[in-house]
């Protein structure tokens, strides 16, 4: 009655519990549940994500054929396939110019595979992120050209490099660019198809590059077929077999479940359960993937891999992964990308551990720092991202991690709901604090002079103390249910999963556990809890809450031992030797007083 799930004002992690499910969606629970026959449990997910009655079948089975737009509605897409289909006939050399992460690299992949389908030679480059950083770059550029390259493609980057396409142009390239990242007023003078554009009308901004990549390629396909390109007798590639990589490169870069993107990642994670991509396959097993793949795994176990290349190895290792038919080499780089994985966690640690002493020492005892800006001269510039993300996490604000390389740095910044950090980051290059700079509401990227770091700080704060302000006051835990042990069943974690894939945009279910008594408490790895707890009924359940040992969850969930907490986590399901475990993935605790 007082709006707070299980009367939890304040958890230990400092948290409201709010029920995600209002009034009004209590109603729609009903509807859907007596109207329709969907479980109840599915039901109440549903109506609390804002799905009605009316489109909750079309909601659990995403088909396609429904939610594919005309991909001509994208500014300047007419445009591109009619050049892109001049080179597939022609027979022209095409580069593909993709960023260093898992989206650049499935869109790189994507495209390349495609055109390969046509005949035509194409070159894949993936720049260093240290030697050359973030998109197109002149020498980078003069190279394709020099190898015979008449038309260069950028996908997951461009849309803000003007002068190095600019460049590409005066040596007598023609350029398109695929992207979906935030775009400024003034743009490139190219071919470019972005979502994100401010002067495209899509309303398809929640794209990845990847989805970008695979709409102009459903629009080229066509377009070569009313051509006689393709025929009966050839119909060419299935466009349909490359959706693992897009629905691999919409998880990894958290782009937001909705609309297309479900349909995209829910075909595409059938697909990539037949295990048929080489490269994917030999990266299942090298990650121990046990068990049907699933969102989590694109986004925590697959994903960090391939980005690992692009992090601290060879940049194009993921998208040449991607791609390969032989099943010797798709193991031995695979094995290589996991062996970078693990080096880059240690390097990460390190720089997390600095990060946060710096922050700790920023943030005193005050607790109203809108921004923590961090640096450090012997970070790894490859995982810059990953110690925002962290810090961000521990904080609970948005948060830069820089590394200085004598005085330039490339930073990261990680931001949390309602804080737009993207739209901050390109009005700081206006006004001249940035020397370049981009991103999305979530992440950006940034390149500064070490001399403009201290107004870079001052400036965030100025500009987002109100909105983080008001971003941190609306926070809660929202939970979806109360479950007991007894009720965590295998049957319970399947129903939950048809209302999946969950991830940005349909989040993943909480569930709250009331009044469980910690039967044993035990630390994993220096890091991580993990608790048996036994409902009152005398039911149990094992739980794990990640990176948290020195945190107050874990310190709350040790102390506990033969008590009783509030619980309030994620179901997930542990395969190990063909048996499955149901478990919780802890979130946050309170005690029942």
């Amino acid at each position: 009655m007082n709006g707070f799930f299980l009367n939890v004002e304040r958890s230990v992690n400092g948290q409201a519990w709010r029920p995600r499910l209002d009034l009004a969606g209590e109603g729609q629970a009903q509807a859907m549940h007596q109207l329709y026959g969907i479980p109840d449990i599915v039901a109440r997910l549903l109506a609390a994500r804002g799905v009605s009655a009316d489109g909750a079948a079309a909601y659990l089975e995403p088909k396609l054929r429904d939610l594919m737009p005309d991909p001509l509605r994208l500014r300047d897409m007419d445009r591109a396939v009619a050049r892109l289909a001049q080179a597939v006939v022609t027979g022209e050399k095409i580069a593909i110019f993709g960023d260093y992460d898992v989206d650049g690299a499935a869109s790189s992949a994507l495209l390349a595979e495609y055109v390969a389908s046509c005949g035509c030679t194409h070159i894949i480059h993936i720049p260093d992120r240290i030697t050359e950083g973030y998109g197109p770059n002149p020498e980078a550029i003069v190279k394709l050209q020099a190898e015979g390259a008449t038309l260069l493609v950028t996908v997951d980057c461009g849309t803000t490099s003007i002068d190095p396409l600019a460049l590409a142009r005066q040596i007598g390239m023609d350029v398109i660019v695929l992207d979906h990242h935030q775009a400024p007023e003034v743009l490139p003078d190219v071919i470019l198809v972005n979502p994100n554009r401010q002067d495209d009308l899509s309303g398809l901004g929640y794209l990845c590059a990847a989805g970008v990549v695979h709409l102009t390629l459903v629009a080229l396909h066509r377009h070569l077929r009313d051509y006689g390109f393709w025929s009966a007798q050839n119909p060419g590639p299935d466009l349909m077999q490359g959706l693992d990589l897009v629905a691999l490169a919409t998880v990894a870069d958290v782009a937001a479940l909705v609309g297309l993107n479900r349909a995209y990642v829910q075909r595409g994670l059938e697909i990539m359960r037949k295990r048929e991509r080489l490269g994917l396959r030999a990266l299942m097993d090298v990650a121990r993937l046990d068990g049907p793949v699933n969102a989590y795994h694109l986004g925590f176990l697959l994903g960090p891999r391939i980005n690992a290349g692009g992090r601290i190895g060879d940049a194009a290792l993921g998208a040449r992964l991607l791609l390969e038919t032989d099943e010797d080499k798709a193991s031995a780089s695979a094995q290589q990308l996991h062996v970078l994985n693990e080096e880059r966690r240690v390097i990460e640690a390190q720089s997390v551990a600095e990060a946060q002493a710096e922050a700790e020492a920023s943030l005193g005892t005050s607790d109203n720092q809108a921004v923590i800006v961090t640096q450090g001269a012997q970070w790894h510039p490859g995982i810059v991202g990953l110690v925002a993300s962290r810090l961000r996490e521990t904080y609970n604000r948005p948060a830069f991690a820089i590394a200085f390389n004598g005085k330039t740095g490339t930073g990261s910044g990680r931001s949390i709901p309602g804080v737009d950090l993207g739209r901050a980051v390109r009005a700081a290059v206006e006004t001249g604090l940035l020397v370049k700079g981009g991103g999305h509401a979530m992440a950006a990227g940034i390149t500064l002079e070490i001399g403009q770091l201290g107004p870079f700080r001052a400036w965030l704060e100025h500009q987002l103390a109100q909105v983080v302000a008001r971003a941190r006051a609306n926070e809660a835990l929202y939970i979806d249910a109360a479950l007991n042990a007894g009720g965590a069943t295998q049957a319970l974690y399947e129903t939950v999963e048809r209302a999946g894939p969950y991830g940005a945009g349909n989040p993943q279910p909480i569930f709250a556990l009331p009044a469980h008594r910690i039967l044993q408490a035990t630390v994993l790895k220096d890091a991580h809890v993990k608790i048996t707890a036994q409902a009152p009924d005398r039911s149990t359940i094992d739980a794990i809450a990640f990176r948290v040992m020195d945190k107050p969850l874990g310190q709350a969930l040790l102390a506990a031992r033969g008590e009783c907490l509030h619980l309030a986590g994620q179901l997930s399901a542990n395969h190990w030797n063909g048996r499955t475990k149901i478990q919780l993935m802890l979130k946050d605790c309170a005690r029942p007083d």
